[in-house]
């Protein structure tokens, strides 16, 4: 359908993973424009190189005295050998020729014009630079735009874009994930790991541990040399799966006890 896929969910789902399997799986360069309060076009799309536009003006005024056609040389350094490439223009006219995966990372942190300046590029495939005018994509991106949902977007860019809410993936599959990203994990602490960050997601939390954190602590684990779980290592590691100190609080050292057992239990009678 050659149109961007917006996806929305928790932080830590695997929003901006996805966009980089997607980019491996297709053979085409990842460009990632990471977004921030702020952003505006100098940074996301383009730049005049100044110093190197001055520097022109300057030979040709030694070369050609009083007599340089002021209206010529404006031209003349208004092209695109000036131009600093940002990244939606990289995307749009990729200096390569091979149209990339276009990666709009956490555009909820942005402010809401920067989401006006988007519906061109993202609509058209196309943008507008005042002293050259259009530029428009030979070969539209596949553009992949995220948001951990801290703000609502505009309806005018869902509207442009086919829409996708990525959620906590079930047990099975978060296993699948951890078997393929942390390879070392014995199969028994995998299954633990997943079981334990299942329990979780279940509770009260004010931030519930994201496919990144289930990850991040079964590296942990492995630095740990364990190949088990025990109370003591998940209260001594709690710091990697949760990130805030009330979250934290709610492991209490016989809550902790009581999960451990019935994640083991769980595990033996499924294994």
């Amino acid at each position: 359908m050659a149109r961007p896929l917006f996806l929305e969910g928790e932080a830590g789902v695997g929003k901006t993973e996805l966009a980089k399997v997607l980019a491996a799986a297709l053979g085409k360069p990842l460009v990632r424009l990471q977004c921030y309060e702020g952003l505006d076009v100098n940074s996301a799309v383009y730049e005049w190189n100044y110093p190197r536009q001055m520097v022109e003006i300057r030979l040709a005024e030694a070369a050609g005295g009083t007599g340089v056609d002021r209206e010529r040389l404006g031209d003349d350094i208004f092209t695109e050998k000036f131009l600093l490439r940002r990244p939606l223009l990289e995307a749009i006219a990729p200096s390569t020729g091979i149209a990339p995966v276009l990666l709009i990372d956490e555009l909820d942190r942005t402010d809401e014009p920067f989401e006006a300046y988007l519906l061109e590029v993202l609509a058209e495939y196309q943008i507008t630079i005042p002293e050259l005018g259009p530029i428009r994509a030979v070969t539209p991106p596949v553009v992949v735009v995220t948001s951990n949902r801290t703000r609502e977007i505009h309806d005018a860019i869902k509207r442009r874009c086919v829409y996708q809410w990525i959620g906590y993936p079930d047990a099975a599959i978060e296993l699948a994930i951890v078997r393929r990203k942390r390879p070392e994990v014995s199969e028994q602490l995998a299954r633990e790991i997943v079981a334990f960050t299942q329990r979780l997601r279940s509770m009260d939390l004010f931030k519930a541990p994201g496919i990144a954190e289930t990850l991040d602590w079964a590296e942990a684990l492995i630095a740990l040399d364990r190949i088990t779980l025990d109370p003591q290592t998940v209260s001594d590691t709690a710091g990697v799966l949760l990130k805030y100190q009330d979250d934290v609080g709610v492991l209490a050292p016989d809550t902790v006890a009581a999960m451990v057992a019935e994640v083991q239990a769980d595990v033996q009678r499924s294994g």
